[in-house]
């Protein structure tokens, strides 16, 4: 049996946050465009809006960030690049990530960017101890 790395159990736990997301995601669109449309090929399907469309893009938001963190999280193993920096910097990835999901589907916009910020800065840690 193996142990994940601190990253690499933040890169997990990110993946989980993301499936999360798409399941809240999901049941905002039903709510308000109905089970039956959502079946069907969406074709002129109106947008999404409140909190259900707001739930949609930090959910988006997240997959393109989750992108990001999980090729540096891979590349930092592979190298074998492990220190205080890397794991400071997977949890500010997580922790900005969780807030940034709850502050934007609640919608509260600078604090938001905040939290986006966070884990932004994350991504740039880890970065750093890889060049």
């Amino acid at each position: 049996m193996f142990e994940l790395s601190p990253e690499l159990t933040f890169l997990l736990w990110a993946v989980a946050l993301t499936f999360i997301q798409l399941i809240i995601s999901l049941l905002g669109a039903a709510q308000q465009h109905g089970l039956t449309t959502l079946a069907g090929n969406r074709e002129n399907i109106g947008s999404t809006s409140g909190w259900a469309g707001r739930a949609q893009r930090a959910y988006r938001n997240m997959l393109d960030n989750l992108v990001l963190f999980a090729i540096l999280v891979i590349v930092a193993h592979i190298a074998g690049i492990s220190n205080e920096l890397t794991v400071l910097g997977a949890q500010l990835f997580f922790w900005g990530r969780l807030a940034y999901s709850l502050i934007y589907v609640v919608g509260i916009a600078w604090l938001r960017t905040a939290a986006f910020l966070v884990s932004i800065l994350g991504l740039i840690l880890i970065f750093l101890q890889l060049v």
